[in-house]
């Protein structure tokens, strides 16, 4: 079983801010590591707390139910940003990026950030390994776009 170790939570604030971030987190010249000392290779970023199934795995209705409050759209970070903090990582040696949610398809536009995030290359120009957690419900929508 895996754990979620965050490196932050939050937008970073004051002087320097993702680089700031990224550099006290990682160490100066150090690559990307969690809070156990071990390398970051892949690196999950949950593009929306929203999700269009109350599966009892992750979001039962006993905690989500319909007055549930999640988080309002300027609370999430744009595009920009989480393509700005893909690329930081990516920089450090970070190969796979997994967008995840609640579920990702709920994101509006997401396919603009998708597009952003598969122009990634890796320090060996290699491309980034991109993937996506969904659910599945909204894929022929999305196909038909």
């Amino acid at each position: 079983m895996s754990r979620i170790i965050p490196l932050a939570v939050g937008r970073p604030t004051g002087a320097g801010g993702w680089d700031a971030l990224l550099a006290r987190e990682v160490g100066p010249g150090g690559p990307p590591v969690d809070k156990l000392g071990r390398r970051l290779h892949d690196l999950r970023i949950s593009v929306t707390d929203r999700c269009n199934f109350r599966c009892v795995y992750c979001m039962p209705k006993d905690v989500f139910g319909r007055d549930y409050p999640f988080l309002p759209q300027d609370a999430l970070l744009t595009f920009e940003e989480v393509a700005r903090v893909a690329r930081l990582f990516v920089d450090q040696g970070v190969a796979k990026i997994r967008l995840t949610g609640g579920e990702p398809l709920l994101r509006r536009h997401l396919e603009v950030l998708v597009a952003m995030l598969a122009g990634l290359r890796t320090p060996a120009d290699r491309p980034l390994d991109l993937t996506l957690t969904t659910n599945g419900s909204l894929l022929a929508r999305k196909a038909q776009m």
